[in-house]
């Protein structure tokens, strides 16, 4: 029998830098309330939205992710020439084929990096670090971009008074790579297929072809189910993972939650008992929901704001449509 090769990796992955591109586009909540009949004390109490970021026709997903991936890789001290792997997490990207990160990794001057997309919806970032910390770790690359990005407007329907002022657009993106001491915790993650339909596309796009006037396939939600469920699985998921990890809440300086809803984050932290001293990331009041985006545009204004430090622990966690989760603690870079 044939004696196969092995590669070392490195002992351990950290997050080396972060970046974001937040669309040009502000809409608050008065440009939506006529379609739906609602106001924005109404949106506002619902969702602790008060505006959110639409792309313009130019900021595209490649673009968005682009532009955070530059900055990611700047922070991070790392040249193109070092980025073995891309991995974009995203359910936006409008052709089914191919996947968007062969692109983004030309546009970045790249060496024809391992580069693919995966679809976990809100969850998607956190599933890009797991899987990132993984090949770090095995060998099968040094540096893997991990980007999260969406164009939801465009699958956002304005009439749809449950959805239409929830979803937003934006990209964040992250460079994973060896470290000397942990910096990526174990992931925590899994699915709940019974509640596939809380969150999903609305149509069938071979639905949508049979149409006699075609139009874009959209979002729903059933928003109260997706809240109970939310509210009170994802603490205890939070929970197995600073178990796994080996810390407390008390060993936390930062929380940065899957920005879905305002309620949804202040009942994750009451559940969890989290102390004063930890800051807990609300990016979703003027940045909106912006699914596999969310957590790096959070973390990123963390920092920008002083709210984060390198050399933090936060605790990385999100939800969305299958129900896919997954959750980490990381250390802030």
């Amino acid at each position: 029998m044939t004696k196969l090769q092995d590669v070392e990796g490195a002992r351990h992955a950290t997050i080396l830098g972060v970046g974001s591109y937040r669309p040009s586009r502000l809409i608050p909540n008065a440009e939506l309330v006529e379609a739906i009949d609602s106001s924005d004390e109404w949106i506002q109490q619902r969702s602790g939205i008060k505006t959110r970021r639409w792309a313009t026709p130019e900021e595209t997903v490649t673009l968005m992710s682009v532009e955070s991936s530059k900055i990611a890789m700047e922070r991070a001290g790392i040249e193109p020439a070092q980025i073995d792997g891309v991995v974009v997490a995203t359910v936006s990207h409008m052709l089914q084929t191919p996947a968007v990160a062969t692109m983004i990794a030309h546009e970045l001057g790249l060496n024809r990096p391992v580069a693919f997309d995966i679809s976990a919806a809100c969850a998607g970032f956190c599933h890009g670090i797991a899987l990132a910390s993984d090949m770090v770790k095995a060998g099968s690359a040094q540096h893997v971009l991990v980007i999260g990005v969406e164009r939801l407007s465009d699958l956002t329907d304005v009439g749809d008074r449950g959805t239409a002022f929830i979803f937003a657009d934006g990209a964040g993106a992250a460079v994973v790579g060896p470290s000397d001491e942990p910096g990526i915790g174990p992931v925590v993650w899994g699915s709940d297929g019974e509640q596939f339909d809380l969150i999903r596309q609305k149509e069938d796009w071979r639905d949508v072809l049979e149409q006699d006037n075609p139009s874009m396939p959209h979002l729903v939600m059933q928003g109260n189910p997706v809240f109970r469920w939310a509210s009170f699985e994802m603490a205890k998921i939070a929970q197995q993972t600073l178990d796994r990890t080996g810390i407390t809440v008390d060993d936390l300086d930062v929380f940065v939650p899957h920005q879905a809803n305002m309620r949804i984050i202040d009942a994750m932290a009451r559940t969890m008992k989290l102390p004063d001293t930890v800051k807990i990331a609300r990016d979703i009041a003027d940045q909106g929901n912006t699914s596999a985006a969310s957590i790096p545009l959070a973390l990123d204004r963390m920092l920008e704001e002083g709210d984060a430090k390198s050399g933090d622990t936060a605790l990385l966690i999100a939800f969305g449509a299958g129900l896919a989760y997954a959750a980490q603690v990381v250390t802030v870079p």
